[in-house]
């Protein structure tokens, strides 16, 4: 039976992600930062899902879980590294604190859980390790220079990672989720604005107003899941799974477009 560690296991893609593998008689290993809550009735009577502390930004409880984890179940064969959140506003507005913790959940917590993980992949000579980025890891909304800087750097380290970690075996993937219907917008969203600051209003409105038309044709998070259960399964070396349907057509457009184009055209939407 092969074991995955999911971090940011509590809703969303991590818990959809936790229940399609366990459904597939997977050892899972499901991580969220407060155990001690209530817990996520779907897992109470799924005997292969273990619930774990690991706070991405603290690094003894991904040292901790991670050592457990091994010793529980003899190996991990993929990582999935999914907590995170979204950080959306004037960049103005928002204190260094604030900025130094997007970067530290979104960035350096991928890098500290692969990290750990690394040297236990390196010696079984296999692993997968799967990052959960978005189609905003290749593009960009107005106001989302910290959201969409975290996301971009994780698609540099996956893509420059997947060079070393084959010479040792391991796979490295980036999935790519547009709108699905999570609580990004609700606690895994940061929005922070200064109305006293006139000049960004009226984008900010904009923004808005199409943050709330694009939640209205959200897909599911286990569609996402099924995009990850793939990249896990499939035995290819596809570094890029774009997972959900607007991901896709924008994803190739971006693709197919010089910078120009695809950046003017964003700029039109947003009467700019």
């Amino acid at each position: 039976m092969k074991t995955i560690l999911i971090t940011g296991s509590s809703s969303g893609i991590g818990k959809a992600t936790a229940l399609l593998f366990a459904e597939k008689g997977w050892n899972v290993i499901a991580t969220v930062r407060d155990p001690e809550k209530p817990q996520i009735p779907e897992f109470k009577d799924l005997k292969n899902i273990w619930v774990a502390k690991l706070d991405v930004l603290v690094f003894s409880t991904i040292e901790k879980t991670v050592a457990e984890a091994i010793e529980r179940f003899g190996k991990i064969d993929v990582l999935v590294n999914n907590a995170g959140y979204g950080a959306y506003g004037p960049l103005e507005v928002f204190d260094r604190e604030s900025i130094i913790r997007q970067f530290n959940t979104n960035v350096i917590g991928v890098l500290d859980v692969t990290k750990a993980l690394l040297p236990h992949f390196r010696k079984n000579k296999e692993g997968i390790i799967i990052n959960i980025s978005s189609m905003g890891g290749r593009f960009t909304f107005p106001f989302g220079a910290l959201y969409h800087g975290t996301k971009f750097a994780v698609e540099g380290i996956s893509e420059s990672l997947g060079f070393e970690a084959q010479t040792i075996g391991v796979k490295v993937k980036i999935i790519e989720p547009g709108a699905t219907a999570t609580n990004f917008a609700g606690t895994s969203f940061d929005f922070k604005n200064d109305e006293n600051i006139q000049e960004y209003q009226g984008l900010i409105n904009t923004l808005k107003k199409m943050i709330e038309d694009v939640e209205q044709n959200s897909v599911a998070p286990g569609v996402v899941a099924e995009k990850i259960y793939q990249a896990a399964t499939d035995g290819t070396n596809q570094l890029r799974y774009p997972a959900t349907p607007d991901a896709i057509l924008l994803l190739e457009k971006c693709s197919n477009e010089s910078d120009d184009i695809f950046i003017d055209g964003f700029k039109k939407q947003f009467g700019l």
